[in-house]
């Protein structure tokens, strides 16, 4: 079944929200004083993410391809496998959908905001920072990431198996997400995602949270070019080696 545009649209504007909901709030509610998931932990987060991408991708993928990223609709553009006319429209669903996910993420735990003193646990609820400090640590593994997400859902989604069975394929790039933030994630976050990062990033500069320091714009542009680039290698791989 082909669906209208706007439907299209309006799959990749709630997929974003809802993996923003899912995967900042996961962040919330560790690192928030006096939320009953604080201090949690890593795995917890690991599993905020895995499933803020699981459940887009089995709600959405057969009506838009539940990209929710603008790296992947880049990345499938640039390689060919996605129309040109079609990327901006995408991406701008994307990016509306990641600000709307990311306040809805800051309504929930708005007194916890209020309460939180630690700039840097603020800050990581709305977007990625690298922990060693350095730039060159920050962009290597966004880049890696997301070269790895890109075409390990590239292989689950488009292959023949895929196909075949997209709610196990769906579940299965879940898990890849899950697995990667528990083990690429500790560096920066990670974001792997422009969307995710950008817009949640813009709203911790313009919401009125006390404590909540720096944005930290000079870092900004990291999480917005490695993964588009890292995308982008990634589906260059999947058409090369494995695409039929």
């Amino acid at each position: 079944m082909e669906y209208s545009l706007f439907t299209r649209l309006a799959a990749e504007f709630v997929g974003t929200a809802v993996l923003m909901i899912f995967g900042n709030g996961a962040v919330a509610n560790v690192e928030l004083k006096n939320t009953k998931g604080h201090n949690a932990g890593w795995l917890n987060i690991a599993m905020g993410y895995g499933f803020g991408v699981m459940f887009p991708v089995l709600m959405f993928g057969g009506v838009s391809g539940a990209h929710i990223n603008p790296a992947m609709t880049l990345a499938q553009a640039v390689n060919g496998m996605f129309p040109w006319s079609q990327v901006l429209p995408y991406i701008c669903a994307q990016i509306l959908g990641a600000a709307v996910g990311q306040l809805i993420v800051y309504i929930c735990y708005y007194p916890h905001y209020k309460e939180t003193e630690s700039a840097e646990a603020i800050l990581g609820t709305f977007c990625t920072t690298d922990a060693y400090a350095t730039r060159r640590n920050y962009f290597i593994n966004e880049f890696v990431g997301t070269m790895i997400l890109v075409l390990g859902a590239l292989c689950c989604l488009e292959l023949q198996w895929g196909k075949t069975n997209y709610a196990a394929a769906s579940i299965v790039v879940g898990f890849i997400v899950w697995g990667l933030v528990c083990s690429l994630g500790g560096p920066t976050g990670p974001g792997l995602n422009p969307a995710r990062d950008l817009m949640p990033r813009l709203l911790h500069q313009i919401l009125p949270i006390p404590h909540k320091g720096s944005s930290r714009w000079n870092e900004a542009w990291i999480p917005v070019v490695a993964p588009i680039l890292g995308g982008m290698l990634g589906c260059w791989l999947f058409n090369v080696l494995f695409a039929i």
